[in-house]
């Protein structure tokens, strides 16, 4: 009988794997895309192994799954659907992109229940990380990260000695120029920093208010590593050639800048760790009862 459940169990999800393949072959094909030739998106790579490594970290917290279908997941399917009409419709890639979560959650709630599709909800939600942001959303914000990088970058590059004048979206480097472009105002690596401080909050076993702070730490984290890429890419264009400069501010930054944060955010858990210590509360009558014996 487990034998005969086991099979079924693999059929079924064979299936499932089959149809969403099918559905959504041309998102993925655009998904990875994206993710290869976009330094600040080529986490995507990691976001599907990582949300099936929150699953493993929270295996002893598993409900179990319950008997039968559970029609209500049939609505988040057809939501899935309606969002990918809307993204084809009105050509909003991100809608498109979206629906693989609602995909997924109905998907549990259908087959496992409500319990499991709790369980399994941070893995889910992490599924957002993947897919890149709308353009006009990244074009609203970046007039206002590419002044922040630029005056930033300026501000850490005179603190190293260095002769950097911000002029509008321009660091002027004596005889070079530095152009802090919108690829380059730190929206996108926004992502996989958020996406990095997701996994903090899931994995470390912390207080409340300090997974509040940590992603509250995520805006100055990524800031700070946005600058340091144009700082890097400064001093590279000073001191080597531009074509090393441009391989690391479009190619390598990418890469490098997220361990950069993990770095950083490892350093606030620190900071917390050091500042804050649980103090064991005591009865005095006890106490004092104990040291009488």
């Amino acid at each position: 009988m487990v034998g005969r459940n086991v099979t079924k169990a693999a059929v079924a999800a064979a299936l499932l794997a089959a149809t969403f393949a099918w559905c959504y072959w041309p998102t993925l094909v655009q998904l990875v895309s994206v993710w290869m030739t976009e330094p600040d998106y080529s986490h995507g790579f990691f976001v599907v192994p990582v949300a099936l490594y929150f699953l493993w970290a929270r295996r002893d917290r598993f409900p179990g799954f319950a008997g039968g279908l559970h029609w209500p997941g049939l609505v988040l399917l057809g939501l899935s659907i309606a969002m990918r009409v809307a993204g084809a419709r009105y050509y909003l890639e991100a809608l498109d992109g979206w629906s693989i979560m609602l995909w997924v959650a109905g998907v549990v709630w259908l087959f496992c229940g409500r319990r499991v599709l709790l369980w399994s909800l941070p893995s889910v939600l992490f599924l957002w990380f993947m897919i890149r942001l709308p353009y006009r959303f990244e074009l609203g914000l970046s007039l206002p990260l590419q002044t922040i990088a630029t005056n930033l970058s300026c501000w850490t590059m005179q603190l190293l000695g260095q002769p950097a004048l911000p002029e509008g979206h321009t660091i002027v480097l004596g005889e070079h120029t530095l152009e802090v472009e919108q690829a380059c105002s730190g929206l996108r690596i926004f992502i996989g920093i958020a996406a990095l401080a997701f996994a903090y909050v899931v994995i470390v076993r912390r207080q409340w208010w300090e997974k509040v702070l940590l992603v509250l730490s995520t805006i100055p984290i990524a800031i700070i590593a946005n600058a340091s890429r144009v700082v890097v890419t400064a001093l590279l264009l000073q001191y080597a050639e531009g074509e090393t400069a441009r391989r690391f501010s479009h190619d390598a930054a990418g890469w490098v800048m997220i361990p950069f944060a993990a770095g950083l955010f490892a350093l606030v858990l620190w900071y917390l760790g050091k500042t804050w210590h649980e103090v064991e509360l005591v009865e005095v009558a006890a106490t004092a009862r104990r040291g009488r014996k």
